[in-house]
């Protein structure tokens, strides 16, 4: 007779609407201020910053539809829910700021070979505008940074913008000051650099979500070998650890058993640990008798 407990119930995210209204909102208005004066001024780091700016407000606007998604309830279709969206927003987001690295380079190199002369003083005062607004925005998720992937993809981008945006503003000192005119291209492909470094871990960490990879913050071996620790347990076998969402992460396991639990607090009590002490909300734990029928017939399944 085999024992069986699933966790079933929904864990809902924080709501961050607010900040992602907020947010879109102060960047969608620096994007315009930004290309104008771009424009205006001739400036490429300006212009490479507004079309940067511009991919974040859809990298916050995805951030924003798939954490309102993450927290619909389920249904006997999706019996998940739509917490996958996250991760799935998360991907999109760093492949959209992957492609945005290649072409602020593409353009900062011809910028290189045919300088132009950009008005310096206005890059830096166009530019400290963007420090401010970025910082701001960036803040509004620094409290969710650390426990949620799709949250974290916000905040690298906006602090990132802030770093970038700090860049720019010194780009435009050393212009109007001392006549460096080299200094915006190269400040734009500093700005790719910045961009290329803040957008990998979280495009690796994403696509191995996407791929049903154990949760970064999740160590197997200690999850296998607690469960192999517990009093009673004799084989363990099927264990596997994915990730529900940029913030949920599911277990399933099959424990051989002897003595077999006469009650359900054994599996109440190996839930809750694996709650708190590794961050897995949803374990499915089937017990299992030393003499059952139930075998593991391939070994990519079990725990070695």
């Amino acid at each position: 007779m085999n024992r069986q407990t699933d966790h079933a119930h929904h864990h809902a995210p924080p709501n961050y609407d607010r900040a992602f209204a907020v947010g879109v909102t102060l960047n969608v208005i620096f994007v315009v201020v930004e290309a104008v004066f771009g424009f205006l001024s001739d400036s490429l780091a300006l212009l490479t910053d507004a079309s940067h700016n511009l991919s974040d407000v859809i990298g916050l606007l995805l951030a924003w539809g798939a954490a309102a998604l993450a927290r619909r309830r389920p249904s006997l279709r999706r019996t998940y829910g739509y917490s996958r969206a996250t991760i799935l927003a998360s991907l999109f987001s760093g492949l959209l700021l992957m492609g945005a690295v290649g072409a602020i380079g593409w353009e900062a190199v011809n910028r290189l070979m045919e300088p132009a002369e950009p008005a310096g003083l206005t890059i830096m005062v166009v530019a400290a505008v963007g420090v401010v607004i970025n910082t701001v925005t960036a803040m509004f998720f620094f409290a969710g940074k650390d426990s949620d992937l799709n949250i974290r993809g916000a905040y690298l981008h906006m602090a990132a913008d802030a770093a970038v945006s700090l860049g720019v503003v010194i780009s435009g000192v050393l212009i109007w000051r001392y006549g460096f005119q080299w200094m915006d291209p190269v400040i734009s492909l500093v700005i790719a650099g910045v961009i290329l470094w803040s957008t990998w871990g979280l495009l690796r960490d994403s696509l191995n979500l996407a791929v049903d990879a154990v949760p970064r913050a999740v160590d197997p071996l200690e999850v296998r070998d607690y469960l192999r620790g517990l009093p009673g347990v004799v084989e363990l076998h099927d264990l596997h650890i994915w990730p529900m969402s940029t913030t949920d992460t599911a277990l399933t396991a099959h424990l051989v058993m002897d003595p077999v639990p006469v009650d359900d607090r054994f599996l109440f009590e190996v839930s809750l640990e694996l709650d708190q002490r590794f961050g897995i909300h949803h374990p499915t734990i089937q017990i299992e008798r030393p003499d059952s029928e139930v075998v593991c017939h391939q070994a990519v399944h079990c725990a070695d």
